[in-house]
């Protein structure tokens, strides 16, 4: 969670400046001792993975994806969910098996019946989001044991006809992958190494699944981490360094030939908020294929109104009937319409919600209603974020019990449905 500082800092911006933390971590740490159960040690409960370790023979079929337009393809996407504190947890330096990162954060290991729910609601689309760092040796080599983990899921998700965004998440730091000159060849050297792997791995994946680059790359611990001084050197450097990450990328990928010759791709600006995209210094990354069909997507986090949507401190209630609540949602939407979609460029929202203040279930709803059809009439898809936390604190965006597979706020989930 932010700091008092931070929060002030940010209030400071206008709500079109406040896009919020992917980094979810909030109420991880009452899971540490079920994480530590045997019933979390292993994949038992999980069942047996049916692919191998060659993974062009896999949903490599001729897909009627590679036939859409990119537009036609956000459209089919519909809605999508967030398998959020899952893969992404990082840093948990209690465990002694590195295959408990999965449920480290969220208490469960994800099943396959969680996939199956999914479908069976009306969701076409899951973001894996991944983080690796844990998980890769001196040299930038990933375990093959989670690869294949995160693969299997993957696959859930790919044989019932889903759209699937994997990426690298929470790998932003200094040792790894940080937007900085100073850290900047280590910096190329890590993205492009950690998707040579995954391109390697999923490369003859039909198109619904799709490559996301980088999980909103920032200054972590910067006093402008959240939000971007347009007359700051250090901002103006990390969003030239992020343009340089996103076209390594591009480039990785493109290179290692299968199907990722033509995959979608997509690219944030700095920490993934509009106003990373919508900078004048952001530059999406030349791509030959894009010449002729445009394969480059522009991924964007908002959790706004900031107040109502992540703000702790801020307010529980929203409107659809009140034109600053409706403008903190219409606003950023426009400006990305206006500078990308109109001109032929996809966006994705693929994270936002509203968490839990004070039992708000019904102006949550009525938020997250009005926010997927506010998307639908500007040609994007939206991505729920989900971290399967139902607290009184912290950041509880959760809508799947996956203890039981039982949607807990259906009000929201049947809004985001509907109206996508």
């Amino acid at each position: 969670m932010r700091s008092l500082k931070k929060i002030f800092v940010l209030l400071l911006c206008s709500s079109i400046l406040l896009s919020a933390t992917a980094c979810k971590r909030s109420g991880y740490g009452e899971y540490r001792e079920k994480n530590n159960s045997s019933h979390n040690s292993g994949f038992s409960d999980i069942g047996d993975s049916e692919h191998g370790s060659g993974s062009e023979n896999n949903f490599s079929g001729e897909d009627d994806v590679d036939k859409m337009t990119v537009f036609e393809m956000v459209e089919d996407m519909k809605i999508g969910w967030n398998l959020g504190n899952t893969f992404d947890a990082s840093d948990c330096t209690w465990l002694t098996d590195e295959m408990q990162y999965e449920s480290a954060w969220n208490g469960e290991m994800t099943r396959e019946e969680h996939i199956q729910l999914l479908k069976d609601t009306g969701f076409r689309a899951v973001r894996i989001p991944v983080s690796w760092h844990n998980h890769v040796d001196a040299d930038y080599r990933i375990n093959e044991a989670w690869l294949e983990r995160v693969a299997q899921v993957a696959d859930w998700c790919l044989s019932r006809d889903m759209y699937v965004i994997l990426n690298i998440h929470h790998d932003n730091n200094e040792q790894f992958m940080y937007p900085s000159k100073l850290y900047h060849e280590q910096s190329k050297k890590y993205v492009s190494e950690i998707w040579k792997q995954l391109s390697e791995r999923f490369k003859g994946y039909s198109h619904k699944l799709i490559f996301e680059s980088m999980n909103e790359p920032r200054l972590v611990g910067h006093n402008n981490e959240w939000w971007i001084d347009p007359y700051s050197n250090d901002c103006k450097e990390a969003i030239s360094c992020i343009n340089e990450l996103n076209q390594v990328f591009v480039d990785t990928v493109r290179a290692s030939g299968g199907k990722n010759t033509t995959r979608y791709l997509m690219c944030p600006g700095y920490d993934a908020s509009s106003d990373g995209a919508l900078n004048d210094g952001y530059v999406l990354p030349t791509d030959p294929v894009s010449e002729n069909q445009n394969r480059i997507i522009v991924t964007v986090h908002a959790y706004v109104p900031y107040d109502f949507a992540l703000n702790e401190w801020g307010t529980n209630s929203w409107s659809a009937s009140n034109q600053n609540d409706t403008d903190g949602v219409t606003v950023f939407m426009d400006n990305l319409y206006n500078k990308f979609i109109s001109k032929g460029t996809a966006v994705i929202i693929d994270e936002f919600g509203a968490r839990d203040k004070y039992g708000n279930l019904g102006v949550r709803t009525e938020f997250a209603a009005y926010y997927v059809k506010a998307a639908r009439e500007r040609k994007m898809t939206c991505f729920w974020w989900d971290n399967n936390y139902f607290g009184t604190d912290g950041e509880n965006f959760g809508l799947l019990d996956r203890s039981s597979n039982i949607w807990k706020n259906e009000s929201i989930v049947s809004a985001l449905i509907e109206n996508s």
